[in-house]
């Protein structure tokens, strides 16, 4: 998915813009200014700010003349409620982006990412109890209990942690067990998987824990700021990778390795439709050998550098304050 907010220089609505798109969806969002009334109709900038998806104005009325509605002048929005704003609402930009993100992709990043992008938790008490929840995991490689999340679950007076995280379940933030157990909490998973982690803390205190799949596992250190060492396997051929990040920096073992995501358009939980085609291989030609095996899973190989940004781009923002 591309993003791209057209806007006039010293804009006002920019800044909304950015902000509320940042609690939305962590696609990388791109600027353009305008500045002269042939770019505002050769660009879509239907006054100041516009947002672009995939290059079509989500906000747009079709009853407009979109090349004659093309200008300059400063774009006002109404929200839910019919009122004037300055830019459309969180849950307003969130309906647009999951609309296009409904539409097929052009690559399985792309998939996942608007798998994870409609997965975001947005309500505040439903962020706090995953916020939570992700925090418990990355203290002690465990889900928490009901009664660890009370805390996380009153600061909004109103729904209880069984309805949080039913919400939750539905979004595809967690998944639940057939007990009703806290399974998966993405990137985490409750039971052993593939891709194990040690995240460091003081000497002797690391934390091991379980990720869903290859790019969760590298999300973890983009998500906690700490370092890992991730340990996996080639899928072919059972050679041991290990993913190691410290100060920042991130390297390979073999050097050689390759990330390969894929995902079945089957509409479901990311747990079932793609984090077994997400791994790492020793290398290009192993990858390639297991997607030339698997031909119903559409995928991609990714460079090393392209699997931390994807890794980073799902993850890094999720225990942020906003």
């Amino acid at each position: 998915m591309r993003l791209e907010v057209l806007h006039v220089a010293g804009c006002p609505n920019v800044i909304p813009m950015l902000d509320r798109l940042a609690l939305v969806t962590d696609v990388p969002v791109m600027t353009r200014m305008i500045d002269t009334d042939a770019d505002a109709v050769r660009f879509g900038m239907v006054g100041s700010p516009t947002l672009l998806v995939d290059g079509a104005d989500p906000f747009v009325s079709a009853d407009d003349d979109e090349e004659g509605a093309c200008t300059l002048s400063c774009r006002l929005y109404r929200d839910e409620a019919g009122r004037i704003v300055p830019a459309p609402s969180v849950e307003q930009l969130r309906k647009a982006i999951v609309a296009a993100s409904q539409q097929p992709q052009d690559t399985p990043s792309g998939v996942l990412s608007a798998w994870r992008t409609r997965a975001l938790p947005l309500e505040s008490v439903q962020r706090a109890v995953h916020q939570a929840i992700l925090r418990c995991f990355a203290a002690t490689g465990r889900p928490p209990g009901r009664g660890d999340l009370n805390a996380a679950a009153s600061i909004g007076g109103g729904s209880s942690v069984e309805e949080t995280l039913e919400a939750l379940h539905d979004l595809d933030a967690i998944r639940l067990a057939p007990d009703g157990q806290i399974a998966i909490a993405y990137p985490f998973s409750a039971v052993p998987t593939r891709h194990g982690v040690c995240i460091a803390g003081p000497p002797g205190e690391g934390v091991d824990v379980f990720a869903m799949c290859a790019i969760d596992a590298l999300g973890i250190s983009a998500m906690l700021g700490r370092d890992t060492v991730i340990e996996t396997v080639d899928v072919v051929s059972g050679q041991p990778i290990t993913i190691t990040t410290s100060d920042g920096r991130t390297s390979w073992e073999p050097a050689t390795a390759v990330a390969f995501v894929g995902a079945e358009e089957c509409g479901g939980p990311s747990a079932d439709c793609c984090c077994d085609y997400l791994n790492v291989f020793a290398d290009d030609r192993a990858a390639q050998a297991w997607a030339d095996a698997h031909p119903n899973v559409p995928g991609q190989i990714l460079s090393q550098q392209e699997a931390e940004e994807l890794a980073a781009r799902l993850f890094g923002h999720l225990l942020s304050a906003s």
